[in-house]
């Protein structure tokens, strides 16, 4: 039985809504900091999948989205590196389709079931820019989701699926292109969605032998909340007590990550034996059948689509988001050097303590320490450590500054001393903060974050964060 052993989503800290100047829509939806994008939301949501699954056994790794922050080298790798993966599995990019998740879900599915992999994770993300005050702005939402396919411990079966590939300019970016092209409405609604999605759901209840009436749940991906209503009554669903509710008012469309996010909410709230419908759009559409299993009771779900929503705040004005998406020209900070591109050869030399977060600890007295050392700080042994991951470790403030000319888009600089509740110390940079609630002593947590950009290269590294749940 190949199908679901865990699965995780991420939804950004930051928000726009009501009480953000000159946001005019009624909807809220998330955004990404200045400091993410699709590589850092999703290796969040895949790290969120990790509790229930030993990282050694994970065998392959698929970045599915259409925002990658670079054109020529695989996001995959940097995340499966971020998660401190082993070297040898196999990782693979999806891109170029809104439908790239599922692919990559079928491309993982076929893996496991050849037997070319005992378990593999997808991750998706995305953070498409709409043009502003477009109709796609209040629809589009930052967030990432993802889900480990294996053949044990399973918490939903992949029972079936059916693809249909159909060729259709509706939605697209060209090469060089800032923002989400649109065909007209009505002729990529009727020729496109409304025609392909219906075909593929069709085709695999009648591969099945189910009828709409036999399914629990039908997650179904839609461009906007209209759409998704349509959709659902033109298959027969009841919109009350059989679809996944999609959310585009707390959520919003975040792309490649959209069908699988929906995805995860719905086996949150599954039960064993609940028979659900899973289909995406974009390029053609792929429909799927899972059955969820006995294992759905045992799996730990530590952080939720409910507990994300929860934690949250709002932006208190559009020019922050302007500002961070580069839709405007920011003068650099005062008094402060232009900074230099980071240097390649350090950074692939350094890879582990800053990209894993690897410290390390004595093997003679215990005590961890970040970044790696050559004699221990404590009992003064030499060369004497063994690896340890300080990545998903809780930690507490101990003492920081603040820095009101630093470069950041997102000021002040909070710079942070903590301290890691197994032990060690780090000095690290502070991300998703409110400054009023910054204090000594409050729990924090590690988010993979990048630092700049500068001559095309993205500095990645890990920074603090409030604990958000």
């Amino acid at each position: 039985m190949v199908g679901i052993t865990a699965f995780g989503v991420y939804v950004p800290y930051s928000r726009l809504g009501e009480g953000t100047q000159g946001w005019t829509a009624r909807f809220e939806k998330p955004v990404a900091n200045f400091d993410e994008d699709s590589v850092t939301m999703a290796t969040a949501a895949a790290i969120n999948c990790f509790s229930n699954v030993e990282r050694q056994e994970v065998d392959g790794l698929y970045f599915a989205t259409t925002t990658s922050p670079y054109l020529e080298k695989q996001g995959s790798v940097l995340i499966a590196e971020a998660c401190d993966l082993r070297s040898d599995i196999f990782a693979a990019d999806f891109t170029n389709s809104l439908r790239a998740g599922t692919l990559a879900l079928r491309a993982a599915k076929d893996a496991v079931q050849a037997g070319s992999a005992r378990q593999v994770a997808v991750t998706a993300a995305d953070m498409r820019l709409p043009q502003p005050r477009s109709e796609f702005e209040p629809v589009f939402g930052d967030g990432a989701a993802a889900v480990i396919v294996g053949n044990s411990r399973v918490v939903a079966s992949i029972e079936d699926s059916y693809t249909i590939s159909d060729e259709i300019l509706d939605v697209w970016r060209a090469a060089g292109d800032t923002f989400v092209r649109s065909g007209e409405d009505r002729f990529i609604t009727d020729e496109g969605y409304m025609k392909v999605v219906p075909m593929a759901v069709s085709g695999l209840l009648k591969k099945s032998g189910l009828t709409a009436r036999e399914i629990k749940t039908a997650v179904l991906y839609a461009p906007d909340a209209k759409k998704h209503k349509a959709m659902a009554k033109s298959l027969g669903f009841d919109g009350k007590t059989q679809v996944q509710e999609p959310m585009f008012d707390t959520v919003g469309n975040n792309g490649v990550a959209f069908a699988l996010f929906m995805l995860c909410a719905a086996l949150e709230q599954a039960r064993p034996g609940d028979t659900i419908l899973f289909a995406n759009y974009g390029d053609g559409a792929d429909a799927f059948l899972l059955k969820v299993t006995e294992e759905i009771d045992n799996l730990k779900c530590e952080r939720g689509v409910k507990d994300y929503l929860r934690s949250k705040n709002i932006l208190p004005d559009y020019l922050t988001y302007a500002k961070w998406r580069g839709l405007i020209d920011i003068a650099p900070p005062v008094r402060r050097p232009p900074l230099d591109a980071p240097s390649i050869m350090a950074m692939h030399r350094e890879r582990d303590q800053n990209i894993r977060l690897l410290g390390v600890k004595c093997k003679s007295c215990g005590y961890p320490q970040y970044p790696p050392q050559l004699v221990c700080t404590r009992c003064h042994t030499r060369d004497d450590f063994e690896p340890v991951r300080f990545s998903g470790q809780k930690a507490a403030l101990f003492t920081y500054s603040i820095d009101y000319l630093g470069p950041t888009l997102d000021p002040p600089l909070v710079i942070s001393l903590i301290n890691f509740e197994a032990g060690g110390r780090m000095q690290c940079m502070m991300t998703d903060r409110v400054i009023d609630e910054v204090k000594i002593g409050m729990p924090l947590e590690m988010s993979f974050r990048k630092l700049h950009t500068v001559g095309g290269i993205h500095n990645y590294y890990w920074k603090c964060m409030p604990q958000r749940i």
